[in-house]
């Protein structure tokens, strides 16, 4: 399989139904959350709320692009990490594996909502950074502008749910205020008794988004996870997207190289006239060797891996480079960069459609399994009163909302923060912080806090274990 030694076959597949486990784990994990709220209004019967979450979180697999994929992707350089050794690349990628399952394993075992992103991106800057702790380590080991924006979209968004639930929980108790829809809305759920028909209506829409926006931002982690695996492992075969004509792409390389070669290198300091030259160099090789490739099977599957090296360090040197006061380009050149750049990273951000089917299949099948644990504790531990209507449904548009507008931006974020955030706000808005149940609320607090060190200390010595190995 993919020209591999029998071992090392098993291995690869090994690695891959590990990353299926990490995307059905993620899915009774996280997206418990979708379905805590139609539970708990006696919206939905439980089997039938999770099975229709199941299906919602596969599609939005299917619907949600690759941009977050490859945020994860590219948040660890995995063409600075491997060489030619396979051992290697498998110790990078048991390690992210072995750490961000035992984790979310843990944290569901007792019962705390834990964010998969979190563990999945402290396993990977885990790796990242053991990896510069090695003496053959040269190049950044860690995209840290990446990480950087990653962190931020994490830390915001659980304070943004919080916020923005309070501010709609006030909107709508004042603008329903002697109505008979706000009774309605901000009363406790009769026992086994389903809510009017248009409370059920937009419960079970809140539902719908947040499972399908789940899908389409941690489902997209899987695939990206997937794709580490892939790259590293057997990057000859998926360094590169077969499916584009490298010839096509050869007249943007050179219109890069074009405006590139405009660039006055006079005002740079020393280290970016030289990173200026590299790059020059770099762009006349990789323009020449698209315009000789028909096909990425026509490129020496040993030069493949080099050619997706060149991109990416294209990409991002030029970037650099624009960005510098010293440099003087137009505004029009600036844009013609950025497009020449995406349509280059088309040959190397992508997703084989194998991949994204084996994701929402692992992340539809996972969340049908395994929620209970975590139902609970969002439906009865948050806050010391029982979920009302108004509370449920603001916490979840407030939670769709959010991860809708990440996923349109390329951001991970975690489900998780934001719907449990949304929930304990809405605790607050109806009787203050004293609504709030404190056990419950630390214990996600200290979750929240120790996921990162603990996921990174722990991937990065199973990295650095691995690979002594």
């Amino acid at each position: 399989m993919f020209e591999l030694e029998f071992s090392y076959t098993v291995l690869l597949i090994v690695c891959l139904l590990a990353a299926c486990a990490f995307e059905f784990v993620n899915g009774f994990h996280d997206t418990a959350n979708a379905v805590a709220t139609v539970i708990y209004t006696n919206s939905l019967k439980p089997w039938v709320a999770v099975v229709w979450s199941g299906i919602c979180n596969a599609i939005g697999v299917f619907l949600g692009g690759i941009t977050v994929a490859m945020g994860i992707v590219n948040l660890l350089p995995v063409e600075s990490l491997i060489d030619q050794n396979i051992a290697h690349s498998i110790a990078m990628v048991m390690a992210l594996l072995l750490s961000a399952i035992f984790w979310n394993l843990l944290t569901w075992y007792f019962g705390i909502p834990c964010s998969s992103s979190h563990t999945l991106i402290g396993s990977i800057l885990g790796v990242g950074l053991a990896y510069s702790l090695l003496p053959e380590s040269a190049e950044a080991a860690v995209n840290w502008g990446k990480a950087q924006e990653i962190g931020l979209s994490l830390l915001i968004s659980p304070l943004f749910g919080f916020s923005l639930t309070i501010i709609l929980m006030f909107l709508l108790r004042n603008m329903t205020k002697g109505t008979q829809v706000g009774e309605s809305l901000f009363k406790e759920p009769k026992k086994n008794a389903p809510p009017p028909w248009w409370i059920r209506g937009i419960l079970i829409v809140t539902c719908t988004l947040v499972s399908g926006f789940h899908g389409s931002n941690d489902g997209q982690k899987g695939v990206g996870l997937m794709m580490l695996i892939l790259i590293g492992i057997v990057p000859a075969y998926f360094a590169l997207d077969h499916s584009i004509n490298p010839t096509a792409l050869a007249g943007n390389a050179r219109a890069l190289q074009a405006i590139v070669q405009s660039i006055d290198p006079a005002p740079l300091s020393a280290r970016d006239q030289a990173l200026l030259d590299s790059t020059q160099v770099l762009q006349a090789d990789l323009a020449t060797r698209l315009a000789s490739s028909r096909t990425v099977e026509s490129i020496p599957a040993q030069e493949r891996f080099l050619v997706r090296k060149d991109v990416m360090l294209i990409a991002n040197n030029v970037r650099y480079l624009i960005d510098k006061d010293e440099v003087r380009l137009s505004e029009a050149d600036k844009k013609q960069v950025e497009s020449d750049i995406k349509q280059l990273r088309t040959l190397t951000d992508y997703s084989p459609q194998w991949v994204i089917v084996l994701i929402a299949a692992s992340l539809g099948l996972g969340t049908m399994i395994g929620w209970k644990r975590i139902v609970k504790t969002i439906g009865e531990k948050i806050g010391k009163e029982h979920l009302t209507y108004a509370q449920g449904a603001s916490a979840e548009v407030v939670a769709a909302t959010t991860i809708g507008l990440s996923t349109s931006f390329g951001l991970p974020v975690s489900t998780t923060h934001v719907l449990s955030s949304g929930i304990a706000g809405s605790m607050v808005a109806s009787k203050g912080i004293k609504n709030l149940q404190a056990d419950t609320v630390r214990n996600i607090l200290i979750a929240w806090l120790l996921t990162l060190p603990v996921v990174m200390l722990m991937a990065g010595t199973f990295f650095l274990l691995f690979r002594s190995l």
